[in-house]
Parts: structure tokens; sequence; C-alpha cells
């Protein structure tokens, strides 16, 4: 691991100031990050613990949805009552995510901002079309994943909070590598007032939507409806794990399951 300054601030203000004029990073839960550094992948001159700010690990919960706080944990998403109420979908998300260490750690706001392609939160973000706060803008989800590892967020930007919108049918369903528990394939799908979505990840270089895969729900939304979209294979992952055209079928499976987990709500 490089050296570098470490900060531990107790103010969002704060918070900015110490990552201003430097090469500096934001430190969330650090699942991801640390373990680049010790690894000599990632570098920095500052990092900007935010794991002392208080107001960052509130959830709050109003008519039309649920706002988490950027530092709010896995483990604590996946048990508040507000969520399970609200957004069970994404409690079952968090809840399913790493292991207990994983999930006392991470937070949302570290996810998201990583754009890890194969992490669980952002295909909950797309397909809930959640919207991501910072401390100077709104960002809707579909502007947020702008590709590998790459998001919307401008330098010395901070992920305040997401809010997570009702929705009348939700699930997540992942099919997940055994070793990592990241999803080889991971699939949600909620019903909403502004109509279907269905956020993925795990296929490709980011999280993205399977607009065959909504429209196809748009008018019939079963499990069969989405299990016979024959998704393309354009950009489409292929590894050790699977080829481009198992991962493609793989989709339309998973997101079957996840309408079929929707329903049984």
């Amino acid at each position: 691991m490089y050296a570098f300054d470490y900060q531990r601030p107790t103010s969002r203000d704060a918070a900015k100031s110490a990552a201003a004029g430097a090469d500096a990073r934001y430190l969330a839960g650090g699942q991801s990050l640390i373990q680049a550094m010790r690894l000599r992948l990632s570098q920095s001159e500052r990092l900007v613990d935010l794991g002392a700010i208080a107001d960052l690990k509130t959830i709050k919960a109003d008519a039309s949805g649920v706002t988490i706080g950027a530092m709010a944990t896995h483990a604590s998403v996946a048990s508040n009552a507000d969520v399970k109420r609200i957004a069970p979908a994404i409690a079952e998300l968090a809840g399913g995510i790493g292991d207990p260490m994983v999930r006392n750690m991470g937070t949302i706001g570290g996810s998201i901002a990583n754009a890890d392609p194969a992490a669980c939160y952002p295909a909950g973000v797309l397909a809930f079309n959640a919207t991501i706060h910072t401390d100077r803008r709104t960002i809707a989800a579909d502007d947020f994943f702008t590709g590998l590892w790459e998001t919307a967020l401008q330098p010395g930007e901070l992920i305040t909070a997401v809010t997570f919108p009702a929705a009348q049918k939700a699930a997540y369903v992942k099919y997940r590598q055994p070793a990592s528990r990241f999803a080889l394939i991971g699939v949600c799908v909620a019903q909403t007032a502004g109509g279907v979505r269905v956020g993925v990840t795990g296929a490709k270089g980011r999280a993205f939507r399977a607009t065959e895969i909504e429209n196809a729900l748009a008018k019939s939304f079963t499990p069969g409806a989405a299990k016979a979209v024959k998704m393309p294979t354009g950009g489409i992952n292929a590894d050790l794990h699977g080829s481009a055209e198992y991962r493609a079928a793989m989709i339309s499976v998973i997101a079957s399951r996840a309408v079929a987990a929707a329903l049984a709500r």
C-alpha cells in the first residue's frame, strides 16, 4: 500500500474541505477501496473517512418512498422497518450482499460510487428509478452509471443519500458466483406507476436496463413473458464463468424468477 494522509471529519462541510485541493478520495465502508489500495491497484494522496458523519447514516420514509443515507450499511438497510415496508426488494438485495462482515461495513453510497459491474445495488437503483443525491445536485438513475467503474460523479462530489420510490411489485434475484458472492447475473424487476423497469448487473461492463424484457413485461407481467425474451449478446461479458451466450440467456431466466418473486409478495 502506498502512503497516504488520513482524515476523519465529523460533518459534511469538514469532509468537503478535507477533500479539496488534494488527490483525495472519500472512504465509505472500505470493502473495495482498501483492498485495491493494499494491492497497489489504487492510489490517493488522502483518504477522507466518512464514518463519523452521523447524518449520512439516516434512513427516512415519506409518502413517496424511502431515502437511505449514503453511509447506511447493507446490514442496516436489510433490517430497517421502513425499507422492508416500502421497498422490500431493496432490503432483500442488501441482505444478500457478501457476507456478514461486508454487510456490516459496506455502505450503499460506497457501493454505487465504486460502480462495480457485478455489484447488486446498481441493478436496484436502475429498476426503481432511484434518485442519487449529492452535495451539489440530484442525479437520475439512468444518468449515473456511465462505464466500467465509472459514474457521473465529478471530482470531490459527495453522495449524501439515495431515494427509492415505492413500487407496486418488485424483487431482486441474483445468480451468484459462489466464491465472491458477486452476481454472475443479477436482475431487479420493479413494476411502478411509471411502468416496468428491469435493472441488470454482472452481464456487462456496467449495470444496465434490459429494455427488451421491460417491453415484454409491460404487455404481460408474468415469468413466462420474461423468460421468452431472447437477449442480444452484444456487449455481454464472456469469461471462464460463462460465455456471452450463456449470460444473455441467464438474464431472461433470472428475470423470470424475479417476476415470480415479485408476484409472490
